[in-house]
């Protein structure tokens, strides 16, 4: 993975500016069980741009591990975000594009026809990705996060259906290479939809810790990862909506503030204070809470329990933020895939 740079068109006039046509556009669709995110952007010397970007929580999978199906409900407020998606794409003129659905669309038997609506209705070509490749977008995502100076890392990424890890070590000229990858079935929503989200105890968030941290049993038996974080040789980069928040929330936050939460570092006892912290209060204060509100206020207590399991099995002391991911690595691929083509053109 090659470590590449992410900027944000930041003034007004920069985000409405129509880009020239040497400046082609690429856009990626993240479709999880949670969110419906996109992003579009362009490349520059040392990474890529993002010109536009939308997120919305439509909770995709809710009931799919109930009924192996996907919810009419669902499927309605997803339709919703992915026409958004579509028109933004149209409007930018975007010349290479890649849109992939995750871990509720795995579990779901009418996926085709739901993929089928979505090709017909917006033009998107929705693609079913396997978790090993969930796994390996989210850490080409968050590669620019790595240090060279530490050789091994876990990145993480706690989504809404699963949570995937990627054990990573950086070779000889510096590349970071994957060792070895695993998607648990645990996941925001699937574990609030199974122990419930609104009002959680001590007792239920203690269960649903210790059932993520079997669950990563034998992953730290088959790479001993404990050995090297004791000679202090391994980094950790947590991305998804649980370690944002958790930053929003300890580094208190009047909103949400991109800027001030991607590459922040949080130390694990900082991480365990936010969390049980939020334990401590009801589904309403949670949902008052700045950085969290009602769309997260039954999700939140669930990822703060899946990462105290990540940090229990895996004690590296603290963990870099990435309010990055799949998109990013969807993006990464894009611009090598274009640089491909043009390398392949015939001169003259």
């Amino acid at each position: 993975m090659e470590s590449i740079a992410i900027t944000e068109a930041t003034a007004a006039g920069d985000r409405r500016r129509t880009p020239a046509r040497s400046e082609p556009l690429y856009a990626a669709v993240d479709l999880g069980t949670n969110n419906c995110r996109l992003l579009i952007a362009r490349r520059t010397a040392d990474g890529f741009e993002v010109v536009d970007a939308f997120s919305r929580i439509v909770r995709l999978g809710e009931g799919v591990g109930a009924t192996g199906r996907l919810q009419p409900a669902a499927i309605h407020r997803t339709m919703a975000a992915l026409r958004i998606c579509a028109g933004k794409i149209r409007r930018q003129n975007v010349i290479l594009s890649r849109a992939v659905a995750t871990e509720a669309c795995r579990q779901a038997s009418n996926f085709p026809t739901f993929r089928d609506r979505v090709r017909r209705e917006t033009g998107i070509e929705l693609e079913m990705i396997p978790a090993g490749e969930e796994a390996r977008l989210a850490a080409a995502g968050c590669a620019p996060l790595l240090d060279p100076a530490v050789p091994h890392a876990i990145i993480f990424d706690i989504g809404g259906g699963s949570t995937e890890l990627t054990w990573l070590e950086f070779d000889s000229d510096g590349h970071a290479v994957t060792l070895d990858a695993v998607s648990i079935p645990f996941g925001v929503v699937s574990l609030a939809e199974q122990h419930g989200g609104h009002e959680v105890s001590a007792e239920t968030y203690e269960a649903m810790s210790a059932a993520t941290m079997a669950a990563l049993a034998e992953f730290e038996a088959r790479n001993n990862l404990r050995g090297l974080i004791a000679q202090g040789r391994v980094q950790m980069i947590g991305s998804s909506g649980t370690v944002t928040t958790l930053a929003g929330v300890h580094l208190g936050l009047p909103r949400y503030i991109r800027s001030q939460v991607d590459g922040c570092t949080l130390t694990f006892e900082e991480a365990r204070g936010a969390s049980r912290m939020l334990l401590g209060l009801d589904y309403a204060a949670r949902a008052a809470y700045p950085c969290i509100g009602r769309d997260r206020a039954d999700l939140v207590l669930a990822g703060c329990a899946i990462l105290e399991a990540i940090c229990e099995t895996w004690p590296v002391g603290r963990l870099r933020v990435g309010d990055r991911g799949v998109r990013e690595g969807i993006l990464f691929d894009l611009l090598a895939e274009a640089q491909r083509r043009h390398a392949a053109k015939p001169s003259g």
